[in-house]
């Protein structure tokens, strides 16, 4: 694959060669739409890249639909890397973003050491740290370290406690300006992507004109230059709680629910495990084990 060109296109039934930092900022030029998928795990991570995703992300929503949390806050590194690790092991294929938790990245040093661990221990292509103008100086630390780095505005989970909780953000001219002033500022700091989350559809739209690099939207409508969802909300795994901008391709939940209802069933009625689903034993082995057993109680 031409790095040049940005086509994902393998050989005939082959999957396409792994994305690189060249291939997504190429897709801004030629037009194609990246594929962003945030996986929590192994299992999940292979699904992505047998469909053929073409940057999974190990989002810090984690905290929330593998854990149990009400937000991303209670995501440490410590948590993300374990995750991160499982990731890159399902897909090991497939382009790894690492998303930086909640006051991991508050100063350089902080920054710089955690994201090398995404990079060293997880062995992620890239990180994604949140914030514009006021991360800028982070940001560009740690693309001056030679870390492929990317960033996330309007709705950052990190803040919502100053957003009064999730809520869209750029519905005013004025915080439409903020978030253009914010996204400018991650390409002037070197990002290689940027991310929208809960923006209106044609603020992300006219902002992401303005760049020159690549934008993934959630929330954000289609004109960004990709788009990225949960696994676990796409696939109808998480249910918790729908977000508005989450379709749901696949409903997991209830497949698995009514599969695990039966097997409670089978195994009160004694119809599992049957013949099939248990190992045998050689009847001339099973009848000398009566025997030494008969011959143990008579001891």
């Amino acid at each position: 694959m031409s790095a040049d060109t940005g086509s994902g296109a393998g050989k005939a039934g082959q999957r396409p060669e792994k994305r690189t930092i060249l291939d997504i900022r190429a897709a801004k030029r030629t037009g194609e739409k990246i594929v962003y998928m945030s996986v929590p795990d192994y299992t999940s991570a292979r699904w992505a890249e047998m469909a053929g995703v073409d940057v999974v992300v190990v989002g810090d929503s984690l905290a929330m639909v593998a854990h149990g949390h009400a937000s991303t806050i209670p995501a440490t590194m410590d948590m993300m890397i374990l995750h991160a690790q499982a990731v890159r092991r399902g897909a090991p294929s497939t382009f790894v973003l690492g998303c930086m938790p909640y006051q991991s990245y508050n100063t350089v040093d902080r920054a710089l050491t955690n994201a090398t661990r995404f990079m060293q221990e997880a062995l992620c292509d890239a990180v994604k740290p949140q914030g514009g103008r006021s991360q800028a100086h982070i940001l560009k630390a740690l693309v001056d370290a030679g870390i492929p780095t990317a960033s996330h505005i309007g709705l950052t989970p990190h803040t919502i406690a100053t957003f009064g909780g999730f809520k869209i953000q750029g519905r005013t001219a004025e915080a439409a300006m903020k978030i253009l002033e914010d996204a400018l500022a991650i390409e002037d700091a070197g990002c290689f992507m940027l991310e929208f989350e809960a923006v209106p559809a044609p603020i992300a739209t006219l902002i992401s004109e303005q760049l020159t690099i690549p934008t993934i939207g959630i929330g954000a409508g289609a004109g960004c230059d990709g788009q990225i969802l949960l696994a676990y909300d796409l696939l109808g795994v998480f249910t918790d709680f729908k977000p508005k901008f989450t379709k749901r391709y696949a409903n997991l939940t209830e497949v698995a629910v009514a599969g695990i209802r039966t097997y409670v069933e089978e195994v009160k009625a004694v119809a599992f495990p049957d013949d099939d689903h248990s190992y045998r034993v050689d009847p001339a082995e099973y009848e000398k084990f009566l025997s030494l057993v008969e011959h143990r109680r008579q001891i």
